[in-house]
């Protein structure tokens, strides 16, 4: 039986069956609802408010008294059982994101030490028509014309375009243009059109990151970006995570869901590309793709559950180049699409991009890359050797299981400064959009324990100084928290606190990171002062305060000035494997030859871990200057 559910303030109305969540008539609906936990009903970032209708709702403990008798419910687990109004409260929307995407370069896009050969490009072709002496056929003559331009060992042709070439050729006075695109060790003739089309060709440079997904649109015969997009990825409705959206991929149709999500954002974005910029759709003829082995399985519809299961096997790495449309992504019918391969289940194919696109691994120096996320990967070495791990350092950098944490989007706290002056502490911070504040993102947590502790706020351990004097520190019914803005000026209507049960998910999320680090340093005898640049990539570590995050024993004690930040590294790869088919072919050499360090299983591991379990560290002469 359908039951209908109107959601506010946004005032679209679904038709769902009766039994159905309330977050699976939000995902019916395509509008997002927080759902970190993907519907477990324990995170209880999903709650909206029921204004009309009855729901049958699990009794849960993440929900207040106070908050029940206000009609607050979780959307994961509330079932519907008549016609409903909800609402949907600032603290489980999704507004504004602050996504990285770069700027559009106005000249060439550096390829260096790479050439220009991109996956796929166009050659106009004046051909001799045939005569009783010259009776090659149509195919072998395109294809004889094109070997003398550039010589391939394999070439071929699909059975689709080969049927076209006989009118084609004859009603085009025997000019046209074909597409050439690179599959593995054989160049494929993709298409033939009329006349000369050489100089519209377009490829699009991919990164699907777990929040967020960007695109540059790139000229291939200029080799400039020509627009850029971005989008929050859409399967965050199914989990905030690559763990919850595996699970639920393992649900009937799940996967399909996931993919669909994925390639309509994928899709939307290229439209508005294609608006913004003029050109033709189909003139767009290649995509290269990075993302963690998690997406790439999900984009694909491959199975992926055996990522989460020791051994931790993925399905595939290295995939091979397939036509878009197999994916259900829309360009030119025949446009191809490929993945930058991954080095397995936890370190991916946007890694590999990374570490071409900082250019480590043609370095004789020794370079470190680093990408904070749920999962902190690491790669460390130079052109000679390449190691690397993922850190299991959970969301707590996200803004995730932190009372009062969020993501790096509107309303959201992004830094902080705090002085103390004997009973009196000053409190300054900037809030995302410029609004009233609703949260505290990653880049701002850090931030917050640098400044309590520089101001003995906090202690070394975690826990707030009870002899400290400060309007601010107040006791809660589990222990102590501070108060930087109280419910009359926030958005939420609700105080913004750090409690010291936040605070120790972010000393294991950063024990964890800073644990790994002296894993690979340790395993390849390199001192952190042997290091020449430590590359920090991705959308938190380019707001991150490199000093505040040494002083709290994230990141290793070594000059700042050896630390550079380089954005969104695995777009900038993927745009160069794109227009270099030589940087792509060193993408699959770093791939395979790239040495993975499983840190659940190593016994130092867990001994750096420990140690780092104080702010910063145990060992104080790792860090005596921020002391």
């Amino acid at each position: 039986m359908p039951v209908k559910v109107t959601f506010l303030p946004i005032g679209k109305t679904v038709e769902v069956q009766k039994d159905s969540t309330i977050l699976e008539a939000a995902q019916e609906a395509g509008i997002y609802i927080n759902s970190i936990c993907g519907g477990a009903g324990v995170c209880g970032k999903c709650k909206v408010l029921l204004k009309e209708g009855y729901v049958d709702s699990k009794n849960t403990p993440v929900l207040t008294e106070e908050e029940k008798e206000k009609g607050y419910t979780l959307a994961c687990t509330s079932k519907i059982y008549s016609d409903i109004v909800v609402e949907i409260p600032l603290i489980s929307r999704l507004e504004g994101v602050k996504i990285l995407t770069g700027e559009i370069s106005t000249s060439v896009i550096q390829t260096q030490p790479y050439e220009i050969c991109p996956l796929t490009y166009k050659l106009f072709l004046n051909l001799t028509p045939p005569s009783l002496i010259d009776n090659t056929s149509d195919l072998s003559r395109i294809e004889s014309t094109i070997q003398n331009k550039k010589s391939y060992k394999i070439m071929q042709t699909g059975l689709t375009v080969i049927k076209q070439l006989s009118d084609l050729l004859r009603k085009n006075d025997w000019q046209v243009t074909v597409t050439l695109g690179q599959r593995g060790g054989t160049m494929e003739i993709v298409q033939v059109e009329p006349k000369d089309t050489s100089l519209y060709n377009y490829g699009i440079a991919l990164d699907i990151g777990t929040t967020t997904v960007v695109i540059y649109l790139v000229d291939l015969n200029t080799c400039r970006i020509i627009n850029t997009q971005a989008t929050y990825n859409s399967q965050i409705q199914f989990g905030d995570d690559v763990i919850s959206r595996i699970q639920y991929a393992e649900l009937p149709d799940g996967t399909a869901k996931l993919q669909k999500a994925i390639t309509d954002d994928i899709n939307n974005l290229i439209v508005e590309a294609v608006k913004e910029t003029k050109i033709d759709i189909n003139d767009i003829t290649s995509i290269v793709c990075a993302g963690n082995t998690t997406m790439i399985h999900l984009l694909l519809a491959l199975h992926s559950s055996n990522i989460r299961k020791m051994p931790y096997i993925p399905t595939a790495t290295f995939l091979p180049v397939i036509r878009a449309r197999e994916a259900n992504i829309k360009i030119n019918p025949r446009g191809l699409l490929s993945c930058i391969p991954a080095v397995g289940s936890y370190v991916g194919g946007d890694i590999t991009a990374g570490v071409i696109a900082c250019g480590m691994a043609e370095k004789e120096s020794i370079s470190m890359l680093i990408d904070i996320g749920t999962n902190g990967e690491i790669v460390l070495g130079n052109k000679d050797w390449l190691v690397c791990c993922s850190a299991s350092a959970g969301p707590s950098f996200e803004g995730v299981g932190i009372k009062c944490g969020m993501r790096a989007s509107k309303g959201a706290i992004e830094k902080v400064n705090i002085s103390a002056q004997k009973d009196k502490c000053n409190v300054n911070y900037k809030v995302i959009g410029g609004v009233k504040p609703r949260g505290i993102c990653g880049s701002a947590l850090i931030d917050i324990i640098s400044e309590l502790l520089k101001t003995g706020i906090l202690s070394r351990t975690g826990k707030f100084n009870r002899e400290v004097v400060c309007q601010h520190l107040r006791q809660y019914s589990e222990g102590y928290e501070f108060v930087f803005e109280t419910g009359e000026n926030t958005d939420t209507k609700q105080d913004i606190v750090i409690q010291e049960g936040d605070i120790a998910s972010i000393l294991r999320s950063k024990a964890a990171i800073y644990a790994s680090i002296s894993v690979l340093l340790k395993e390849m005898g390199v001192a952190p002062d042997d290091i020449e640049t430590i590359f920090i990539a991705g959308g938190f570590g380019n707001y991150l305060n490199i000093p505040k995050a040494i002083s709290i024993g994230l990141l290793p004690n070594i000059p700042v000035e050896k630390y550079k930040f380089i954005g969104n590294s695995s777009v900038n790869g993927a745009t160069l494997g794109l227009i270099s088919n030589d940087a792509y072919e060193k993408a699959e050499e770093i791939a395979r030859k790239m040495t993975y360090f499983e840190l659940m299983v190593n016994q130092e591991f867990m001994h750096e871990f420990v140690a780092a379990m104080f702010f910063p560290h145990t060992n104080l002469e790792l860090f005596k200057e921020y002391l």
